[in-house]
């Protein structure tokens, strides 16, 4: 299916790697340039040689630390105008009420939800008019709640809302406003949650990996299943979805079921 990304401009939050980094790889495959923004430069900027020598796209390289107002200022004003936002940075620690501090709450919250409502509230009047669209990256935690994910739910469901919320209106002013919900992904960030649950679930976090056995297909998604259903979302061929969020997880949080 042709998309009708050539030639677009899109921003990636948490470009350096994971999901962030497959959505870049998708987009450019598709002809669209790029801005990629994340902590680590040095790996943004071996994406950005790679993606512009095989796909011919411009990559813009932002090496940030996103978890403040001042840095989406930042990041926006250098970004300068784009056509598609995609709101990916996040690191909500695991863990349940009686593990996580006042800090690690704040932490994660500043970085993802705070980051994405900042850079959404940036950018949306410039995407009046323009046809823009933006997506945002949340995780199935804030449909399926979860007690050893309790931060990662809140602020997940927080930003369910919010995408509802804003994208309900949106198209009355020429922009799209979607999400994704991604269940457990193979990345590295995946491991750390993982790791975390099976202290909690197996009492030992050697033992992740036969939490495996508990997803369907007994595999978590890949980065690139969650990139290309972004890809879709943010095109002309999703031209009438907004105020939506798609849930990619293999069927979890249909089952009720905490993984």
């Amino acid at each position: 299916m042709q998309l009708d990304l050539t030639d677009k401009t899109a921003l990636i939050t948490g470009a350096s790697k994971g999901i962030g980094l497959a959505i870049a790889r998708t987009f450019a495959a598709e002809g669209c340039h790029l801005h990629l923004a994340a902590r680590n430069g040095a790996a943004m900027e071996e994406a950005k040689h790679a993606l512009e020598d095989e796909y011919g796209v411009r990559v813009t390289v932002h090496a940030l630390d996103l978890s403040s107002t001042a840095a989406m200022e930042t990041l926006a004003a250098a970004a300068g105008e784009i056509d598609i936002l995609v709101n990916n940075a996040g690191d909500i620690p695991a863990g349940s009420i009686e593990i996580l501090e006042e800090a690690d709450w704040r932490r994660g919250f500043d970085l993802k939800v705070f980051g994405y409502i900042t850079l959404s509230r940036l950018y949306y009047p410039r995407l009046k008019g323009r046809g823009g669209v933006i997506v945002n990256v949340i995780g199935n935690s804030g449909e399926n709640w979860d007690a050893s994910y309790i931060a990662g739910s809140t602020g997940n469901a927080a930003l369910m809302s919010f995408t509802k919320a804003l994208g309900g209106r949106s198209l009355d002013h020429g922009v799209r406003v979607v999400a994704v919900n991604p269940g457990p992904v193979a990345t590295d960030r995946m491991l750390k949650i993982m790791k975390r649950k099976a202290i909690d679930m197996l009492g030992d976090e050697a033992r992740w990996q036969e939490l495996f056995d508990k997803y369907p297909g007994k595999r978590p998604a890949t980065s690139e299943e969650v990139a290309d259903l972004c890809a879709f979302l943010a095109s002309p061929r999703a031209g009438y979805i907004t105020g939506t969020v798609v849930t990619i997880d293999g069927g979890i949080a249909s089952r009720g079921s905490v993984i």
